[in-house]
């Protein structure tokens, strides 16, 4: 939710945020509106609240004809106050819907326009040369196949379309990733958590998602609940109508969970394999911090995805995703796109996100700020951050960037003490 108090002091920039994102300005104007409309209703109804209780002792003290007409009198006040008390909560109401379809205002260098605006920071690491060592490039289902790590034919039996088993090799092989981004996240001070996969409305709603129009949310109608399609929804709600204290520094969690998405409007994408599907793993970095403190935590988040997919030996290029393309909540985020030799382009295995204040304000979470003199200040809402350290899609690019001309796998160094020392996946088939 943005701070409708800067959003007064400084309209202009979130009409510009508007437009970078390709929305409607004219919220912002409908928004300073109803702010007005607000404190006027409020000031109405408090001057008719006084007023009322001051005749009350102006009854209690009239006798007779004068009582009678001061009693009357108070009937209509009462009825006057009932209305401005109405007008004023739903004036509360309609400027709470307008904060909350507002979406959060865009950082200065944000690229504008939609998802071919994005801008390609840099490159690292070069893709293989199949054609100059003579590697006939299998994509990684008839990669996977081979090895017998994955039952695509199995899982749509069970579940359907675009589900699937990870088995022998391949199950090994998501959980020794997964395990070394644990490592990692450890090692720079994340808690781990395995978390609800299963979240309440509020909770969805305040991370952002629209719960009655997201086509890619799971519900569950007669519990009232929602599957969550990254950890980062329950991590938020975590310390929900709290408040922190960062005289340690940022909280850092990384959330194991299982991920669910329907996959709506992908009707015929990817459907081959496991890049794009409906049940997936992933590590998800989270990170409660200072305000001040977002955009360098934002920096080092990014560099952390780096390191996993540095380690993993693959090649890849970091995006700065424009404005039409951040979702809800995203101040701004960077995308790390793997190159996948089978498709011949980069796809994306990470994504980390600068939220600021905006979760913060829905879930009500808040820092308790120091005075200079180290005594305990007021509160304000704290800066929220996500990123992904591993997922289920990596496999992918792992299996296609480092096969062999028999169908085998090199497993990457830095991953084989996940896999007891081994160093080939060979073809069982």
């Amino acid at each position: 939710m943005i701070d409708i108090k800067h959003l007064i002091e400084e309209p202009e920039l979130y009409r510009a945020s508007q437009r970078a994102r390709g929305a409607e300005e004219a919220l912002v104007d409908r928004a300073i509106s109803a702010h007005q409309t607000r404190s006027e209703s409020i000031t109405r109804f408090e001057s008719l609240r006084a007023e009322q209780k001051a005749f009350g002792k102006r009854v209690a003290q009239a006798e007779g004809e004068q009582k009678q007409a001061l009693l009357a009198e108070v009937k209509d006040l009462a009825d006057q106050v009932k209305e401005a008390e109405t007008a004023s909560k739903a004036a509360e109401v309609e400027l709470g819907q307008l904060q909350r379809s507002i979406p959060n205002l865009v950082h200065q260098g944000v690229p504008s326009g939609g998802e071919e605006d994005s801008v390609v920071l840099r490159h690292e690491g070069a893709p293989r040369d199949f054609t100059a060592e003579g590697v006939e490039v299998r994509d990684h289902l008839a990669l996977a196949e081979a090895l017998d790590a994955v039952d695509m034919e199995r899982g749509a039996k069970v579940s359907g379309s675009r589900f699937y088993f990870l088995k022998g090799i391949g199950a090994r092989l998501e959980l020794a990733m997964m395990q070394m981004g644990l490592d990692q996240a450890l090692e720079h001070g994340f808690t781990p958590m395995i978390t609800p996969t299963l979240v309440r409305p509020e909770t969805m709603q305040g991370t952002g998602f629209d719960v009655e129009h997201d086509d890619e949310i799971y519900r569950l109608e007669r519990d009232g609940l929602y599957l969550v399609g990254t950890s980062e929804v329950s991590l938020a709600g975590y310390h929900a109508d709290e408040i922190l204290e960062f005289e340690q520094g940022p909280v850092r969690y990384a959330g194991w969970s299982t991920c669910y998405r329907r996959e709506a409007g992908s009707h015929g994408k990817d459907t081959r394999g496991i890049l794009r599907v409906h049940q997936f793993n992933k590590l998800e970095m989270f990170v409660y911090c200072a305000q001040e403190d977002s955009t360098a935590e934002h920096e080092r988040m990014l560099a952390w995805e780096e390191a996993m997919l540095q380690k993993m030996e693959l090649p890849y290029r970091v995006v700065d995703i424009a404005a039409g393309d951040l979702g809800m909540s995203a101040a701004r985020k960077f995308d790390c796109e793997a190159w996948v030799p089978s498709q011949g382009t980069y796809r994306e295995l990470t994504s980390t996100s600068d939220c600021t204040t905006f979760q913060a304000r829905r879930l009500n979470i808040r820092e308790r700020t120091v005075k200079e003199d180290g005594s305990k200040g007021a509160t304000r809402p704290v800066a929220m951050l996500n990123g992904t350290l591993a997922t289920t899609r990596w496999l992918v690019a792992i299996l296609e960037n480092h096969q062999q001309a028999d169908g085998a796998v090199r497993v990457p160094e830095a991953l084989r003490p996940y896999l007891g020392g081994l160093e080939v996946l060979s073809p069982v088939r």
